[in-house]
């Protein structure tokens, strides 16, 4: 049974231009170091909304000394409730979904909300760009950049000076954080899907719910940086088969929707196609077998 969530609301004495969303579970010096970067880095004032998941270590407190909303769980509720109970309590007309484990880098928010304002419609998903110590399966992702590891070992004064000068291009995909979304969209969606408790699989699943409402325009923007330590509370977790609950609600697999739907990590081309299905039979053949098989 997921832990019951009770709500903590702060009004914020000025007007936020993005509420971001933060889970967090017994993980306060990334929790810190994160809201910290935020609040140095950020070209404009926005609203910080934590869950707490356990806060054993702390983190309770300390969010209550920073006058930050929050809602709290005594167990572990996992990101989807961890996403969707903060996002109760937002007050900007846009939300950002972020992992307690980043450092936002100088002016992270500044291209995002450009991008935002060159839009005709709220019918988009604009992500930030991952900057990560390790090699990386994605090509939406500036991988082997190692900083350091843990928070302890984060050479910050090394990472401001170079993270504006690596290569990169913006991308196209979203799935990734921090990822802008508008607040009637999350409603119109219904935040992530509860049934992927703790939480894998639950981002490809938001990005089919936001296909099926008709996003269309899905950007990977290369100015807005954060680093990423990297799955200090993943790690941790008892997994829910994210993979195996996808391919069984949606009919195909992870794997084909990033690479026929969202062409994940490709060069940023404005808004999405519709799948050509002629390219990719074969792989929806191969995933109603494997659906057929997991049953």
């Amino acid at each position: 049974m997921t832990p019951k969530l009770t709500f903590h609301y702060v009004k914020p004495a000025f007007e936020p231009v993005f509420s971001i969303l933060i889970p967090s579970w017994n993980n306060l010096p990334y929790l810190k170091c994160c809201v910290e970067s935020i609040r140095k880095h950020s070209t404009y004032k926005h609203e910080i909304v934590v869950h707490v998941n356990e806060g054993r270590d702390g983190t309770l407190e300390w969010v209550r000394e920073q006058g930050i909303s929050h809602t709290h769980s005594d167990g572990n509720a996992g990101v989807c409730y961890g996403f969707n109970g903060p996002a109760s309590l937002a007050t900007a007309q846009h939300i950002v979904l972020s992992d307690d484990d980043y450092y936002y880098a100088p002016g992270w928010d500044e291209p995002l909300l450009r991008d935002v304002h060159s839009q005709k419609d709220i019918y988009f998903c604009i992500t930030g760009t991952m900057i990560e110590h390790s090699p990386s399966q994605y090509d939406s992702i500036i991988a082997n950049r190692n900083y350091g590891k843990t928070v302890e070992e984060f050479d910050e004064k090394k990472f401001l000076a170079e993270f504006n000068i690596i290569p990169f291009h913006d991308w196209n995909g979203g799935n990734w954080y921090p990822m802008v979304l508008h607040k009637h969209i999350w409603d119109l969606i219904g935040g992530l899907s509860i049934e992927y408790t703790p939480g894998m699989a639950s981002d490809p699943d938001m990005m089919m719910k936001l296909w099926h409402c008709g996003v269309r325009y899905y950007k990977g923007v290369s100015s807005s940086r954060v680093y990423h330590f990297g799955s200090r509370s993943t790690a941790r977790v008892k997994k829910n088969d994210g993979n195996k609950q996808f391919l069984h609600k949606w009919g195909l697999s992870k794997s084909t929707f990033f690479e026929y739907y969202l062409r994940l990590g490709k060069d940023f081309m404005g808004m999405t196609p519709e799948p050509v299905l002629n390219e990719f039979r074969s792989k929806l053949r191969r995933d109603k077998i494997k659906r057929i098989f997991k049953i």
